[in-house]
Formats: structure tokens, C-alpha cells, sequence
């Protein structure tokens, strides 16, 4: 759609696209990748425009935080209101001199992937770029120049003015009569200087195609007509009336200097005036944070300096340092509020750190609890398997057949002294009768020890040794186990009963009695016999309970 229905020709031309587009903050819609929380504007909540950072921490757009400020007397940040209203303070309150630029986020916002989103147009890029992008966008909407009221896409504002623009007139260079663009090959005034006219239009309009509107919204300085050069947008003509004071002010001097000479008689002598170079010179020397823009002047010379005039300069620096100086200010007072912030949070980690410790060290306890728990329960299971091999292994008829295995290791063992006797596991004479076992020394003991293997009769302390008649008086027989069942070694003994090895027991066991010299080592190792097969020897006990 090249035109949108004409307004009403009343109403005043409006300023071009690139000048208001996006008054407040961008649209996220022009964001590729959804945007950050810390990308958006407090009160607009789109993407911040010319970012401002409030003392309390928040971030504005430029032109909301000045609408707040202006349409709200003692204006409080929302985003303090929303967060928590019971701690809003001093530092809450908006102000424009309260705030200051934020160069980190604007930019992070000037790298951000953006695209445009006027349809039919396929640009993307970053947001730096995004803003000249829409004042040559050519499938953007704008106003015709003219005051017509209609709305145009930029790329067919050429094709308006030509031949739909009702504001476009040419002057008929015969009669001077106003013709519209439409009206002009139909105006028959001497004819051929009409339709000389034509091609002057048909230019115009194609230098209007190629430049739609950008000299069109340029307006001049307020001072222009004291010889200020500088055109812009309203927006960049406002920052210059702002920067350019003293360029002002000279320019002023000057205009009335000339108007001063053209009134005095021609007898009247005025002081001599400075150069340029040497205004520029003072007001250095003055210490000014930017220099006066040099585009304000003519190529004349400016006036000579006047004590009024460096009192205004000077009034100018001190009042932009004192605002500086604010700046700095405002910049340290929420600089200081991060640090206190940061400083609380510090606190909060030590505290939530100490209570960490206390609950690890406390899991620690629990974890030596359960460890010592679990030991004890280890040794209990221990024993109980001990117990358990004790009881199949037991015997209760006073016959006991008692197998060793790994011989040659266990003689070992005796010779070096690591391991120098064995026990067998205990066995009975009956199901409630004497509790006894065997002890044997692989290398011997005693008069048997290097040269014989000896084996004793033990007896142990039993459950029901107060039922039973003491001293123990039942004969023992020994027997070494020939596995080819050929010649087995057999002794026997009775009981000493005025011996302390056969009483009633009074620790766990007595004192070992029986054959220290039970068999010769060099037999039991003798190839002839079979007492050691497979390093296993077999040992049989008979207590004789008749």
C-alpha cells in the first residue's frame, strides 16, 4: 500500500521516522534472541533508548525517566515500588540530575542481533546500525513533506510528489500561477514555457526519490539569524543549543558589534576586535570541558573579548563541573550502595557457610558413630561365623577328627617362631560332657622341638563343668591318619589326675598335656608314608567315656 487516507490539512506535518520512530525504548519484537531482563526500561519495559542508571540501581530510558520527572511531582522508581515497598528511601526518588548514563548496558544494547519488522523489508544487523536503518528503510510509512496529509512508503514518496501530491506546485514562469504537478501539462499559458517547466519538476522529484526527506526535516538554530550554520533534527538542534552556548553568545556580540557600528557616527572609534583563533585561545584557557562548535561561525572574525563575556564563559564552566561533580557523586553514592549490598551478602555466605560447617561436622559424628557401630557389628558377625564353624565342626561323642591343611606353610611357620603352635576347634565328650580340643607343634616342643611333631590334649572351660566329676579321668588316644590306610601312628595316655592340666579349669583353658614327641618330622615327611597327601594331614582324637 503506497498511501494511507489524506488527514485532515489542519493538522501539522509529521516529524520523520527517524526522528521519532521509537520515542522510548525499541520494541523486544526487533530482537533475534529474546532479550534480558537487564536490556529492558523499568517504566516501558522495551529495550532501553539512551540508558540512564537511577541511585537505586534501576535503569530508565532517557525520554521516560523525563516524562516521570516531568508528570509526577517527587516521582518514586516503580521497579522499588514492585520489589519492596516498605524499604523505599532517599535513594528511591526520581531525577533527572539523580541519574546518570549507563556506557556498560548501552554498549551491550548496541551489539544486540535486531532485524526490522516493516513488512516487505528483510534487513538485519545490530542495533547501533538499526536507527539509520529506519530513516532509509524503503518500505517505512512517512508523512509527505509537503503538509498534503498523506502517508507514503518511503520508496514511492518520488512517485507522490510527481503525480498525487496536491502541496507540490510548480510556478508558471509566464503567468505566475501556483500549478499542481498534475495541472501542469494541461496549462495552456504561451504552452511552450510550461511544458518547460516540466522537466525541472521531473528532476525535482527524482532528487526528492533520492533523498526523500532528510533536508526537509532538518530544521535550523534558533540562531541562525545571527549567523549560525548548524541544521539538524530537533533533537540534535536542542543538544547543540545546549553545547554551543558560548558559540551563541559570541555570535551575539558579533550581530550586535555590526549593528552598533552601522549606528554610531563615523567619528566613533570601536576597540579592536580578536581573531577566532584568539577566542578559541580564552576560552581554553578557561578550561572548557568541549570546545565551542566552530560550525555556529562564518568565516568572518568574532569580536573582541568583553569582561561579560568571559564572566558567562566562566559561569558556564563552574556550572558544568558542578554538574560533573553531582554526576561523580550520584555515581559513588550507588557504587557504595553495590559495595554495602556486596558486603551483606558476604555476611550472608559466611553465616550459611557456618552453618554448613556445623551440619558437616555434625554428619562427620553421625558418619564415626555409624563407622564404630558398624565395626562392633563386624566383630559380632565375626565371632558368630567363628562360632558358627566351631558348631559344625564339633563333636559330642568324644571322637574328634581334625583335618590341617597348607602343612608345608604352617611348618613353615613353627620353624620361624611366626606360628608356633595350632589349636583345633573345640569338641565334647558329650552332648553336655567335657569341652576339650588338640594343640600341635609342626616343628615340636620341648624335648621334641626341631626333631619331632608334638601333639597335647587341652581341656576347656565348658558350660556345664559344675554337673560334671572332677578331676578328668577319661583315657586319650592319639592317632596320625596314614591316608593310604596302611600304618597309622597311635598313642595314648591316661590323665595325671594330681595334675593342674586335668582339674576343674578356672580361665578359658589349662595347661596342654600329652606327646611332645609324637612323631619323628623326618617320618612324617618320608615318601614311604602317606601322613601328608595334597598338604593336608589328618589328626584323630578318641576320649574314651565308659
Amino acid at each position: 500500500m503506497a498511501e494511507s487516507s489524506p488527514r485532515s490539512l489542519q493538522d501539522p506535518p509529521s516529524s520523520a521516522p527517524d526522528e521519532n520512530e521509537f520515542p522510548f525504548g525499541y520494541p523486544t519484537s526487533i530482537c533475534e534472541d529474546v532479550p534480558g531482563q537487564k536490556f529492558l526500561c523499568s517504566n516501558c519495559h522495551n529495550i532501553l533508548k539512551k540508558a540512564l542508571q537511577t541511585l537505586c540501581g534501576h535503569r530508565y530510558c532517557s525520554a521516560c525517566l523525563t516524562w516521570i520527572v516531568r508528570n509526577n511531582k517527587n516521582a518514586i522508581c516503580q521497579k522499588c515500588k514492585e520489589e519492596d515497598p516498605n524499604t523505599l528511601g532517599e535513594e528511591s526518588l526520581l531525577a533527572e540530575d539523580r541519574a546518570f548514563g549507563d556506557a556498560a548496558i548501552n554498549k551491550e544494547i548496541s551489539e544486540l542481533r535486531v532485524r526490522c519488522v516493516t513488512p516487505g523489508c528483510s534487513w538485519s544487523g545490530i542495533m547501533k546500525d538499526f536507527e539509520e536503518h529506519q530513516s532509509l528503510c524503503e518500505y517505512a510509512l512517512i508523512p509527505c513533506h509537503t503538509g498534503c496529509g498523506h502517508v507514503v512508503m518511503r520508496r514511492k514518496l518520488a512517485d507522490h510528489l510527481e503525480n498525487g501530491c496536491v502541496n507540490n506546485v510548480t510556478v508558471c514562469q509566464q503567468c505566475h500561477c501556483s500549478l499542481a504537478s498534475s495541472e501542469c501539462q494541461e496549462h495552456s499559458c504561451e504552452g511552450s514555457l510550461c511544458k518547460e517547466q516540466k522537466p525541472v519538476q521531473t528532476e525535482t522529484a527524482s532528487k526528492e526519490k533520492s533523498h526523500s526527506t532528510s533536508s526537509a526535516s532538518k530544521d535550523g538554530c534558533c540562531f541562525s539569524e545571527v549567523g549560525c550554520a548548524f541544521r539538524g533534527s530537533k533533537e540534535k538542534i536542542q543538544e547543540h543549543e545546549k553545547s554551543a552556548l558560548g558559540a551563541h553568545m559570541l555570535l551575539l556580540l558579533q550581530h550586535m558589534r555590526h549593528l552598533q557600528g552601522s549606528l554610531c557616527p563615523k567619528g566613533f572609534s570601536p576597540r579592536p576586535e580578536l581573531s577566532l583563533r584568539s577566542a578559541g585561545k580564552s576560552i581554553c584557557e578557561l578550561q572548557m570541558p568541549a570546545e565551542p562548535e566552530l560550525d555556529c561561525f562564518p568565516a568572518s572574525c568574532v569580536p573582541g573579548d568583553e569582561p561579560v563575556l568571559q564572566q558567562l564563559m566562566r559561569e558556564k564552566v563552574i556550572s558544568e563541573l558542578e554538574n560533573k561533580l553531582q554526576v561523580f557523586e550520584n555515581i559513588v553514592a550507588v557504587l557504595n550502595k553495590e559495595v554495602e549490598s556486596s558486603h551483606l551478602e558476604i555476611l550472608a555466605f559466611r553465616r550459611q557457610s557456618e552453618l554448613d560447617q556445623n551440619i558437616i561436622r555434625g554428619l562427620e559424628l553421625k558418619i564415626a558413630e555409624l563407622h564404630q557401630c558398624l565395626m562392633q557389628k563386624d566383630a559380632g558377625l565375626s565371632s558368630l561365623h567363628k562360632s558358627l564353624l566351631f558348631s559344625e565342626q564339633a563333636s559330642y561323642d568324644g571322637i574328634f577328627l581334625w583335618k590341617i591343611t597348607e602343612v608345608g606353610r604352617k611348618l613353615q611357620d613353627s620353624v620361624t617362631g611366626r606360628t608356633v603352635s595350632l589349636y583345633s576347634p573345640a569338641f565334647y565328650t558329650a552332648k553336655y560332657g567335657y569341652k576339650v580340643c588338640l594343640r600341635v607343634y609342626l616343628n615340636g616342643d620341648g624335648t621334641g622341638k626341631g626333631t619331632h611333631m608334638s601333639l597335647f590334649f587341652v581341656v576347656m572351660k565348658g558350660d556345664y563343668d559344675a554337673l560334671l566329676p572332677w578331676p578328668f579321668r577319661h583315657k586319650v588316644t592319639f592317632m596320625l591318619l596314614d591316608q593310604n590306610n596302611r600304618e597309622h601312628i597311635i598313642d595314648a595316655f591316661r590323665p595325671d589326675l594330681t595334675s593342674a592340666s586335668f582339674q576343674r579349669p578356672v580361665n578359658e583353658m589349662n595347661v596342654a598335656s600329652g606327646c611332645p614327641l609324637f612323631l619323628p618330622l623326618a617320618k612324617l615327611q618320608s615318601p614311604k608314608h602317606a601322613y601328608v597327601r595334597e598338604d593336608t594331614l589328618f589328626l584323630k582324637c578318641i576320649i574314651e567315656t565308659n
